[in-house]
């Protein structure tokens, strides 16, 4: 037997709100490690090191010297060391 009792008005706001503190909650959530995860980017910011003056790219044996590129040049490959 089904003794199914019908819900009222306030029964259904009552479950509304249940449901919106926790989509509330889950937004606060995300907001939270949205602000985390930037103050983890602006303090590796921070901590980066300058970007030095020169690179010099050395040969595949590591000894002799290949090229010299800009402290931000977009081609500078692997085998770099930094020269201020």
């Amino acid at each position: 037997m089904n003794d199914h009792v019908p819900l009222t008005h306030l029964d259904l706001l009552r479950f509304l709100e249940r449901v919106q503190l926790g989509d509330l909650e889950r937004t606060r959530r995300w907001i939270a490690d949205a602000e985390r995860r930037h103050a983890e980017q602006a303090e590796g910011a921070r901590r980066r090191p300058p970007t030095p003056d020169w690179l010099l790219e050395q040969g595949i044996s590591g000894r002799s010297p290949v090229y010299l590129h800009v402290g931000v040049c977009w081609s500078a490959r692997k085998r770099l060391r930094p020269i201020t």
